[in-house]
């Protein structure tokens, strides 16, 4: 049996699977419709699923755990909040813009100081003064959301099934435990991957191609998956751009792991540094740097190689 994914969730697959009945998930996006087809009825939908089933041409949706879709759910929470925190500090900041009202420092942006200056500043009419209170009362709320799931977080990754595998992660330049734990509730089983290309392919870091006869044409990135995995690993991708060291944070980190994982996280190092600096002259640095997260030893770091060696 067979069913396409959709916003009720997994439950009817679990409790399926649970009475000891063969179920699958499909990806409904990643079937092809023919544009000519303008009946829809849910019978020619059930024969067409059991066909494409039975032909094995449908996209199977990995079924996650309850405990790992609770995971990625409050790690996706914490995205959103993000998300949001970002979005009223470009609201403020294009609000003082239009009034050519610039902090000069001293401090970066959305730093104490900056904070404190926000808080000072005074408008001569009211309606002014009311939004710049309401916007700044809505940056405060999200600022303080934000630093309350993220300890939160902190906390469950200790606990969680994923304990071993975020503390090895962790090992890796530009990963700490709050992106160990958002790769791991958006990726899942990391053994599920049998190729380092395959976990490429499924965060969509890997270029998209056009290619007829003899002539190969690639293009940006295929941006397919998780979109929330995809900047996480990009995001880390930046600190390669430092020459290969051990800092005083990362090697707090790498204390009491095994010695293999520590060695591949400084191959990554020594490899992904010499991509970059071979890169940087040759592309834009945007792209260079997803040139970087897409490098096979980035995603073979995830996979721990083939043996899966970053899952204990």
């Amino acid at each position: 049996m067979v069913y396409e994914a959709g916003p009720t969730g997994y439950g009817l697959a679990r409790r399926a699977r649970a009475e000891g009945l063969e179920i699958e998930v499909c990806a409904p996006t990643r079937e092809e419709r023919s544009a000519a087809n303008r009946i829809k009825t849910d019978k020619r939908d059930a024969v067409r699923l059991a066909r494409r089933l039975a032909a094995g041409e449908l996209t199977l949706v990995t079924v996650p755990s309850v405990e790992h879709e609770q995971l990625r759910d409050v790690v996706r929470c914490r995205e959103d909040i993000r998300t949001d925190l970002m979005r009223a500090r470009h609201r403020l900041g294009k609000f003082l813009l239009r009034r050519e009202i610039y902090y000069e420092g001293p401090g970066e942006p959305w730093s104490r100081r900056h904070r404190a200056w926000l808080a000072a500043l005074r408008f001569a009419d009211h309606a002014s003064q009311l939004t710049m209170a309401d916007d700044l009362h809505a940056h405060d709320l999200l600022l303080a959301r934000r630093e309350r799931i993220e300890a939160e977080l902190e906390q469950l990754a200790g606990a969680s099934s994923w304990a071993a595998t975020i503390a090895r992660l962790r090992c890796l330049r530009g990963i700490d435990t709050l992106s160990a734990l958002g790769l791991c509730g958006e990726i899942g089983q990391f053994e599920r991957f049998e190729h380092p290309d395959s976990l490429s392919a499924y965060l969509g870091i890997v270029p998209s191609e056009n290619t007829t006869g003899q002539q190969r044409r690639q293009g940006a990135i295929t941006k397919a998956g998780s979109r929330h995995a995809r900047r996480l690993l990009i995001e880390a991708a930046y600190h390669y751009q430092r020459h290969p060291g051990i800092g005083v944070a990362l090697e707090r980190r790498q204390r009491d792991q095994p010695a293999h994982i520590i060695n591949i996280a400084w191959r990554a190092q020594r490899r992904l540094n010499a991509r970059w600096r071979q890169l940087k002259h040759a592309r834009k640095k945007p792209n260079a740097i997803v040139a970087v997260a897409n490098r096979p030893r980035t995603s073979r770091l995830l996979l721990g190689n083939r043996a899966n060696r970053l899952n204990p």
